[in-house]
């Protein structure tokens, strides 16, 4: 079994298959997106024929939601998913992030529950305010706003299901209320809600461990465990090396290009704690950084080759390979191939190097 083919067929980054970004979200469960402008183009490269600007239309008519739903770092989700999801998984790393924001923020229930009193009214009836708006609503209420405390609050308050994102203002990200925004969102039994989790990532993402799910979904290993054993028997599984890998039956057919150029944080290379199937351990510092920054990277074959960085220009995308070792010209094709594709989701040609 080649492990990255697998996981370019059910990522849909080499069998594109879906129409819409709603569709994309709703099939990886959610997707890293705390680089918003690279999380556009991870949705926009799994759907036939999406731009930047689609994507975004689907944020701005609310079939996504981008919030902080795992792992305290912000995703893209369906709407219909962010209730249960916030409800699933937030309650751990908000107990787990307690103390350090009463030490070094002097965020204690009080000032909480004055926070939520000051967004609600802020907020309430469909209002959007950017982030530095909702600083000034705090300070306004007596609520120091400087030095990452607005920031701590507002990334609190959207993990209990207050607040989330909502439409963009020009470049200003703006924030609304969770219950306004998506009112439809639903809610499930915490048993149905593990089942479901379990069954997306494996899914979108297999083969993949149950190490791998509980590293990305943020889970307690017993209660990641107990999701995998809900939907078992919807799986097959393979041993490699002593690690027992798991996955949808599916068939996978022939890569429709092996060059790809994903963007920083993409799921293809962050959603698995064990990244040694697609990238080599010597190419790793490469790649991302010790503090967690993952590059925008370069695919061929199924291996991460390579970084590459975008420059805009007035009217056009130049694109700048950065690959670990000489390419072949074959590759160097592909890539220029990948390129164009990128420069079509963003409607602007490729300047030439």
């Amino acid at each position: 079994m080649k492990i990255p083919h697998y996981r370019l067929h059910n990522q849909r980054v080499a069998s594109n298959s879906f129409e819409t970004p709603g569709e994309v979200v709703g099939w990886l469960g959610a997707v890293q997106a705390q680089d918003y402008l690279g999380a556009l183009w991870a949705v926009g490269l799994r759907t036939r024929s999406a731009t930047e600007g689609g994507v975004e239309e689907a944020l701005a008519d609310r079939t996504i939601v981008r919030t902080w739903p795992m792992r305290g770092t912000l995703h893209f989700v369906a709407a219909a998913d962010v209730r249960w999801m916030l409800e699933l998984m937030t309650p751990r790393i908000l107990a787990a992030n307690a103390a350090r924001l009463r030490k070094d923020y002097e965020l204690d229930e009080a000032v909480l529950a004055h926070s939520r009193e000051v967004f609600v009214q802020a907020l309430q009836g469909g209002r959007q305010l950017s982030r530095n708006a909702m600083y000034q609503a705090l300070e306004d209420a007596g609520i120091p706003a400087a030095g990452q405390r607005g920031l701590q609050i507002l990334w609190w308050l959207a993990q209990e299901g207050l607040l989330c994102f909502g439409a963009r203002e020009g470049k200003q990200q703006t924030f609304v209320l969770l219950d306004e925004w998506v009112p439809g969102a639903k809610r499930l039994e915490r048993e149905e809600a593990l089942a479901q989790l379990a069954r997306r990532y494996f899914t979108s993402r297999g083969p993949a461990t149950v190490q791998d799910f509980t590293w990305w979904s943020g889970l307690a290993p017993a209660d990641a465990a107990a999701g995998l054993e809900a939907v078992r028997s919807e799986l097959v599984h393979e041993v490699i090396s002593r690690r027992t890998y798991w996955f949808s039956p599916v068939s996978i057919e022939d890569h429709a290009s092996p060059a790809y150029l994903l963007p920083a944080y993409d799921e293809y290379t962050v959603a698995y704690r064990d990244r040694s199937a697609v990238l080599r351990p010597e190419h790793a510092k490469r790649a991302y950084s010790g503090n967690g920054i993952f590059y925008p990277t370069m695919i061929y074959d199924g291996q991460v080759v390579g970084t590459w960085k975008r420059t805009l220009a007035k009217g056009s995308v130049s694109v700048t390979p950065n690959p670990f070792g000489p390419l072949k010209k074959t590759q160097e094709k592909a890539f220029t191939k990948a390129a164009r594709r990128y420069g079509a989701f963003l409607e602007l040609p490729v300047a030439k190097p």
